[in-house]
């Protein structure tokens, strides 16, 4: 009945369904977004079950779905998204998950796709963006890197050019590069996704699908396409892949 139920809430999802707790604990292999479980259930109880789960994925929403009223207290100290008693519907389903605790933001509908997984690539409405410069879409990346931070001229040197003086010549070659940013994103409709104040550049923020700020946001599609790799072209991100694989061990609870 659950089955059909999510098939018909949730086409697209991935949904795997388990009559034996310990079988659920052995395919802990990637991020749940929901888990609906039962509180009575053969040789070990729903709650324990989902203390196992958010110990290893703690933003993972937990919808328990049981005819025992007097578990809710249980729930409620271990913060579960959702308590649903039986026998239940689709619709308490649909208003389980529309109330869950935690939530991916969708950034689905936003006009800029920016791929930082493997190598760095930028999409317009599907398209590729095809930048005048490489060292623009570097400049890009950058700022992409800094999640929307203002940078200043000397911050963007000194990633570029890490080994050159910030000197006029090198400031004058920043500013070719800007501009050329600037109107690759301006001819494709999209003018406001470069922020400028006061000699500072980022990006917003808010006209981005981004698989690394969705990484960031615990998204489970972007955390199971992270395979170790990102930005690959380009050394300034480093510190950013330091921090990542950091943060994938802890994550999968690797020592």
């Amino acid at each position: 009945m659950l089955e059909k139920m999510l098939a018909n809430i949730d086409p697209n999802g991935e949904h795997r369904f388990y009559t034996d707790p310990f079988e659920v604990i052995k395919n802990l292999d990637k991020p749940i977004d929901v888990a609906f479980l039962d509180v009575e259930m053969p040789g070990m109880d729903g709650i324990t079950l989902a203390k196992k789960i958010t110990e290893r994925y703690p933003l993972c929403n937990i919808v328990f779905l049981t005819g025992y009223s007097e578990y809710m207290p249980s729930a409620f100290e271990m913060h579960a998204s959702g308590y649903v008693l039986k026998p239940f519907s689709q619709k308490k389903l649909e208003e389980a998950l529309l109330h869950r605790r935690y939530r991916v933001p969708d950034m689905s509908d936003r006009p800029v796709k920016v791929q930082c997984f493997g190598s760095f690539e930028v999409f317009v409405n599907g398209e590729t963006v095809k930048f005048g410069r490489q060292k623009s879409k570097e400049l890009f990346a950058y700022l992409i890197d800094r999640r929307g931070a203002m940078c200043t001229i000397d911050m963007m040197i000194g990633n570029l050019y890490p080994d050159q003086p910030a000197d006029n010549a090198v400031k004058s070659k920043l500013r070719v590069y800007t501009s050329d940013m600037i109107s690759t994103f301006g001819k494709l409709g999209v003018e406001d996704l470069i922020v400028k104040n006061s000699g500072t550049f980022g990006v917003n923020t808010k006209l981005l699908n981004c698989d690394y700020y969705r990484y960031l946001d615990n998204d489970p599609l972007a955390i199971s396409r992270y395979t170790g790799e990102y930005m690959t072209q380009y050394p300034f991100a480093e510190e950013t892949r330091a921090f990542l694989e950091m943060k994938y061990y802890k994550d999968h609870n690797i020592m």
